[in-house]
């Protein structure tokens, strides 16, 4: 009986091993990029990217090309048709 204690805690501290040097570098890399999203000073990057993608679609003269139109149409057509419905 006490082998198999023994022999079970060996195990359960290799596995707790294991996870630590695979999975566990990948949680705190992927903690920290959430952390650096989340920064004062990457707000305000995306925020300025934001606005200059704005003002460079505002710009163009033509947004979407036929097909997308076209396609937007049908679907706003089709929820509108089935708001319209009572059930």
């Amino acid at each position: 009986m006490k082998i198999f204690v023994y022999k079970t805690l060996f195990i359960f501290f290799m596995a707790i091993l294991l996870f630590h040097i695979t999975i566990g570098p990948l949680i705190n890399n992927f903690e920290q990029k959430i952390i650096n999203i989340q920064s004062k000073e990457n707000i305000e990057l995306i925020k300025v990217k934001l606005r200059n993608e704005i003002k460079d679609a505002v710009k163009k003269k033509k947004y979407l090309n036929d097909e997308d139109r076209e396609l937007i149409i049908s679907f706003i057509d089709k929820v509108k048709s089935e708001l319209k419905k009572k059930p």
